[in-house]
């Protein structure tokens, strides 16, 4: 007679040897091709998701696209919904650009300095507090910051950074007041700045990330010739990483494109050309933002639309340039093309 523990052992048996039994043919074809077709479609919808909210977007504005002309309508100056119904972009094309580059101008530097110092100076204890305070100001959300910058940013630079070079500039050099505008605080100036602060984690984050990605061996060959701390990330590290570090401040500038509360809380929203340096202006999402709830009239929605269609192409070409720029300075084979 067998006992239960022989019966135990061989049932289990029986069932590591159906274990190790490799699945069949038909069972490994169709479930082959079920995942492919899955991540197939998944892959495309993102795709059709993105064409979707093209055709929309050119849909919904192509009344004020086809009555003033594409190119007419970017290189237009005028927006009066009120009076004559004619609409022109290019103020809050302007705006968008300047605020976003001289916000990313401002920040790659600094962030580019925060990543080096936690990725190779700063001992793991210290790094990690300050990848945390860096993760909180990505996470807090853009009308918050623009509140902080109504309350404290903007009087606080009103009242000693814009005001004193207001005055310096009406008493030694008056030419220059009609560049400097209109100190109040809330102008092009305070929207860049906390701009700049918003996109300073993005930045950091992938550049960190590029650096930690350089291989060990890099670092030790460089050493081992007798390079300094400094030589070794000037000359070892940062060439390797540069597509890293490229395609993260161009990703910075693409959320600094398509930024919408803080920079219309801060900028003043003004859509006249030439624009001041202190005084107020506007871009394309804090224009959209302020106005789509006041369009009655079909063809000023339009143009918001419009304007929004221009926006996606800008943020598609610059999310491009991200993948070009990732793809023509990577590591092949050893190599930094």
């Amino acid at each position: 007679m067998t006992s239960d523990s022989d019966t135990s052992n061989n049932g289990n048996k029986e069932a590591r040897e159906l274990l190790r039994r490799p699945p069949s043919a038909i069972y490994r074809w169709l479930g082959d091709r079920i995942f492919a077709v899955v991540v197939v479609v998944l892959g495309m919808s993102i795709i059709a998701l993105a064409a979707a909210m093209a055709y929309v977007l050119y849909d919904e504005g192509s009344l004020s696209l086809w009555q003033f002309g594409f190119w007419d309508f970017i290189r237009g100056t005028t927006w009066d919904p009120a009076v004559q119904l004619v609409f022109g972009a290019l103020p809050f094309l302007f705006g968008t650009v300047v605020t976003s580059v001289a916000a990313l101008l401002i920040s790659f530097f600094p962030a580019i300095a925060v990543a080096i110092f936690t990725a190779e100076y700063a001992p793991r204890w210290l790094a990690s507090i300050i990848d945390n305070l860096i993760q909180l100001i990505a996470a807090v959300p853009s009308v918050v910051i623009g509140i902080w910058g109504i309350f404290v940013l903007a009087p606080w630079m009103r009242d000693h950074v814009y005001m004193p070079i207001f005055t310096w500039a009406e008493t030694s050099y008056p030419a220059l007041l009609p560049i400097l505008g209109n100190p109040m605080g809330y102008g092009m100036a305070t929207a860049t700045i906390v701009l700049s602060l918003m996109i300073v984690p993005y930045t950091t984050a992938l550049t960190k990330d590029a650096i930690k990605s350089v291989p060990v061996e890099q670092r030790e060959a460089s050493r081992a010739l007798g390079a300094t701390k400094w030589e070794v990330i000037r000359m070892a590290v940062l060439p390797y990483a540069r597509g890293g570090i490229l395609a993260g401040a161009i990703l910075s500038l693409g959320r600094a494109i398509g930024e919408t509360m803080a920079v219309a809380m801060l900028i003043g929203n003004k859509n006249t050309l030439p624009f001041s340096i202190f005084g107020a202006g506007a871009t394309m999402p804090s224009v959209i933002v302020n106005e789509f709830r006041e369009a009655v009239e079909s063809l000023h929605l339009s143009s918001l639309m419009a304007i929004g269609f221009t926006l996606f192409i800008i943020a598609l070409v610059v999310n491009l340039a991200a993948a070009y720029m990732t793809r023509k300075f990577s590591i092949k084979g050893g190599q930094v093309v």
